[in-house]
C-alpha cells in the first residue's frame, strides 16, 4: 500500500520540493515581509479612494496574488512590482463592485476580510464565505456578530454573507470577544474607523500583524487608541487617506528558518527581521538548545557548542504573547530529532495534527492523544515521499527533509506551501541546502 502511495504522489503531475538532506545551513538569510499583515494591510486599501502604497510587501505569494485578483475584481486598481516589493492599491472614484465570488474567495480565508471595509464604506456587501488551510473549523461567527452590533443586517443565502448597513451608516458599539479571535479583530477594526461614533474592542487580539494594521490605519487617518493592548478604542471618521507603510518582517518565516538552522546544526544569520515579535519562539528555542544572538534587526541562531542534538521540551500554543500556533509544525518536527520526549499541546485549532503521519513515514515517533501530541526523539529521519496537507505542515515536512540522513525527501502539493513562503527553495539552497522545486 506505501509504495502505490509513493508511485501516485510520484506522478500527480503537480510541483513539488525535493531535498537530500544532511546539509548544516550557514550564511544569512533576508526575512520577508509578513503575509499575515501584508494581507489585511490589503483590504484597507478599500477604506479610501485614495492610493494606498505598501512596501515590504511578500508579492509572489499565491495568497498576495489571489487578493490582488479579488481587489481588482472589485474594481479597485491594483500594482504590483515584484522587484521592488511594493504594491499600490487605489478605489479610484469608489468600487464599481460590492460582491466578492465564491471562485476568488474560495481560495483563502483572508477575503472574508473585504466584507467589513465594503459595507463601511459604500453601505452594502455580499462576499462568499472563505476557503483556505484546511486545519480546522474557522468560522467567522465573531465577524459578523461584531458588524451586527454596529447595526448591520446580516444574512447567508447560497454560501454568501449578504451584509447592509442601516439608514445613516454604521454605529460605533462595544464589542466583547467571547475569545480571542485575529480576523475578527483585524476585520473590526478597519471597519470601525468609518463607522459613526466610537467602537470599543475587549478582548482583542494583540498580535504584532494587528499592531501593524493599527499603525497603517492611523497613517491614513484614523483615530485609534490602546494599539498593542488587548482593548482596543476605535473613534470613526468620516474619510480616510492615502499613505505609504512599510509591512512589518514575517515572524513566522523568521522562526521558521530560527528552527531548520539549530535542527541542522547549522549556523544561520536572519536579516529584516524583529526579535521583539519572536520572544516565546526564541525562549522555547534557547530551552531546547539553541544559541539565539539579537543584534537589531538581525537573529544569529546556532545549536548550542555542546550539544550533539537538541533537547526535548514541551510546547503549548496560545495567543499572542504565547507560542503561536503557526509555529507548531516546525517546533514538531524539531523535538522529532531531539534528546527525550516533549509534548506539544494545540489550543487554538482543532485538526492541526495532519502532518503527524506524514513524519512517521520519514521515522519519527509521535503519538497523538486528543489535542495533545507526544514526541520521542529518534536518532535519525529517512527521506521519504510526504504531501503537504496546509501551509506550515507543508514547512515543517521541508525542514524534515533537510535533517534527512538517508535518501530524498520529495514533498508534493507545494502550493500550500506556496501560499506563505516566498521562494523558500532559493533561499535554503543559497544556505547550504540540497533542495530543489520541480515543475
Amino acid at each position: 500500500m506505501t509504495d502505490q502511495i509513493d508511485t501516485d504522489l510520484a506522478n500527480d503531475g503537480m510541483p513539488k520540493i525535493k531535498i537530500i538532506g544532511g546539509n548544516p545551513l550557514h550564511g544569512e538569510i533576508q526575512i520577508s515581509g509578513a503575509k499575515n499583515a501584508a494581507l489585511k494591510l490589503v483590504c484597507a486599501g478599500l477604506l479610501t479612494s485614495d492610493e494606498l502604497k505598501l512596501t515590504n510587501v511578500p508579492t509572489s505569494l499565491r495568497d498576495m496574488t489571489t487578493l490582488a485578483d479579488l481587489l481588482r475584481y472589485l474594481g479597485a486598481d491594483v500594482d504590483m512590482d515584484d522587484n521592488a516589493k511594493t504594491m499600490s492599491i487605489r478605489a479610484i472614484g469608489g468600487v464599481d463592485k460590492t460582491l466578492a465570488p465564491y471562485d476568488l474567495v474560495r481560495k483563502m480565508r483572508a477575503s472574508i476580510l473585504v466584507l467589513g471595509p465594503l459595507l463601511a464604506r459604500h453601505g452594502e456587501a455580499k462576499v462568499s464565505l472563505p476557503g483556505g488551510c484546511a486545519i480546522g473549523s474557522r468560522p467567522v461567527d465573531l465577524h459578523l456578530m461584531g458588524l451586527e452590533t454596529m447595526g448591520a443586517d446580516i444574512k447567508i443565502e447560497d454560501g454568501y454573507v449578504i451584509a447592509k448597513s442601516p439608514e445613516g451608516g454604521l454605529k460605533g458599539a462595544e464589542i466583547l470577544f467571547p475569545k480571542v479571535s485575529v480576523g475578527a479583530t483585524e476585520h473590526l477594526l478597519m471597519t470601525a474607523t468609518l463607522a459613526n461614533g466610537t467602537t470599543t474592542l475587549s478582548n482583542a487580539a494583540m498580535e504584532p500583524e494587528i499592531t501593524d494594521l493599527a499603525e497603517c490605519l492611523v497613517k491614513m487617518g484614523a483615530y485609534i487608541e490602546g494599539i498593542g493592548t488587548n482593548k482596543l478604542i476605535i473613534h470613526g471618521v468620516e474619510t480616510l487617506k492615502g499613505a505609504e507603510h512599510s509591512v512589518i518582517p514575517d515572524r513566522i518565516e523568521t522562526g521558521t528558518f530560527m528552527i531548520a538552522a539549530a535542527l541542522t546544526g547549522g549556523d544561520v544569520t536572519l536579516t529584516n527581521t524583529r526579535a521583539n515579535t519572536l520572544d516565546s519562539v526564541t525562549a522555547l528555542l534557547r530551552k531546547a538548545g539553541a544559541d539565539v544572538t539579537i543584534s537589531g534587526d538581525k537573529i544569529r541562531v546556532r545549536r548550542q557548542d555542546d550539544l550533539k542534538s537538541m533537547r526535548g521540551i514541551d510546547i503549548m500554543t496560545e495567543p499572542y504573547p504565547g507560542f503561536p500556533t503557526d509555529m507548531q509544525a516546525q517546533a514538531m518536527t524539531m523535538l522529532t530529532l531531539c534528546d527525550g520526549a516533549g509534548m506539544v499541546t494545540e489550543t487554538i485549532f482543532e485538526n492541526r495534527f495532519m502532518h503527524v503521519p506524514e513524519l512517521v513515514r520519514m521515522g519519527a515517533n509521535i503519538t497523538v492523544q486528543g489535542n495533545s501530541a507526544i514526541v520521542r526523539g529518534v536518532d535519525t529521519l529517512k527521506g521519504a515521499q510526504v504531501m503537504a496537507t496546509d501551509l506550515r505542515a507543508s514547512v515543517a515536512l521541508v525542514i524534515a527533509g533537510l535533517c534527512a540522513t538517508e535518501g530524498e525527501t520529495t514533498v508534493n502539493r507545494i502550493y500550500h506551501l506556496e501560499r506563505g513562503y516566498e521562494d523558500i527553495a532559493g533561499k535554503l539552497s543559497a544556505v547550504g541546502a540540497n533542495i530543489r522545486r520541480e515543475n
